[in-house]
């Protein structure tokens, strides 16, 4: 039996191939093809100048491109934006007692040109942060022509003598800066490898003796073990390595009853916990000897005379 949906041929060929024999295209090119086939045609209308608008287009996309390229993008950026209005003209700084604006400036980079827009400000902050008395730096852009920094300073401590170095130190025994200037003389000498990071633990037990501690000049670390006490009349103590306490108490008797400070002597040393040794100056030990001399002399002659 016939397939009635058959095509039915009436003795003439066919006037068109049957659909198995067309070539379809994919759906993407079909587009791409009637695009053509119109522009062609002239049924698409291309507005006018628009082959001078493209020129231009291709032109500034080579030039981004070579910019890009040859890492001016920044330079071009910043010299756009500063003729347009936002060229920095103005500093604002605070916070800085120890850091000078000039060298705020320099580490900015700013050269009279620089605009806020293309102005980096975490790379700002870094390098501002490495100043010698910058602890901590914050940057803010305030539009259209100011930048305001902020600045978090470390504190000297005291001065750190090594070798023949000086410097200043924080509390906990970082370095500041080289002492350059007698600006800093109030703060307390610590002398000797290691001290730097003993000062501030030492500091807390000289404390409890506040009119000792006014008289000292240097705090000497010796062998990173102890320490001597410099005073302001020349006089050395020496102190235990450990348990320092009951030897600054005695010492602390002895000027009160004796006043040994104030006596012609050179040192005195505390190390042991069972005697105390004091050396006095060279005129003192000369006139010691003279009268020990003088001494057994007269002994002597009257001895002789009885």
């Amino acid at each position: 039996m016939r397939d009635k949906r058959a095509p039915v041929s009436r003795g003439r060929p066919s006037q068109y191939p049957v659909a198995e024999d067309r070539m379809v295209l994919p759906r993407p090119l079909r587009r791409i093809v009637r695009f053509c086939v119109s522009l062609a045609t002239g049924r698409i209308h291309i507005p006018r100048h628009t082959g001078t608008a493209s020129v231009f287009v291709m032109f500034g996309a080579v030039g981004l491109y070579g910019m890009s390229v040859g890492g001016h993008t920044q330079d071009v950026a910043q010299a756009t934006t500063s003729a347009a209005g936002f060229a920095i003209e103005k500093v604002m700084v605070s916070g800085n007692v120890q850091t000078s604006e000039i060298d705020i400036l320099q580490m900015l980079g700013l050269d009279g040109a620089t605009s806020l827009l293309s102005l980096d400000i975490e790379a700002a902050r870094r390098r501002l942060s490495e100043l010698p008395w910058v602890e901590y730096a914050e940057v803010r852009k305030i539009y259209p022509k100011t930048i305001e920094v902020t600045l978090k300073e470390r504190q000297a401590f005291g001065i750190w003598q090594h070798g023949s170095e000086l410097s200043l130190i924080e509390k906990n025994g970082s370095v500041i800066a080289p002492l350059r200037d007698n600006k800093f003389a109030s703060l307390p000498l610590f002398v000797g490898r290691d001290a730097e990071t003993e000062a501030a633990d030492f500091q807390q037990e000289m404390a409890k003796w506040p009119d000792l501690q006014r008289r000292v000049r240097a705090y000497v670390r010796v062998a990173s073990r102890r320490w001597d006490l410099h005073l302001d009349n020349g006089v050395v103590i020496s102190l235990p390595e450990t348990d320092i306490q009951p030897a600054l108490a005695l010492l602390s008797r002895y000027e009160t009853s004796e006043g040994l400070l104030e006596r012609d002597i050179a040192a005195v040393d505390l190390r042991l916990a069972d005697r105390t040794t004091i050396r006095l100056t060279p005129g003192a030990a000369e006139r010691r000897d003279a009268a020990v001399a003088a001494r057994a002399k007269a002994l002597k002659k009257a001895g002789g005379e009885t």
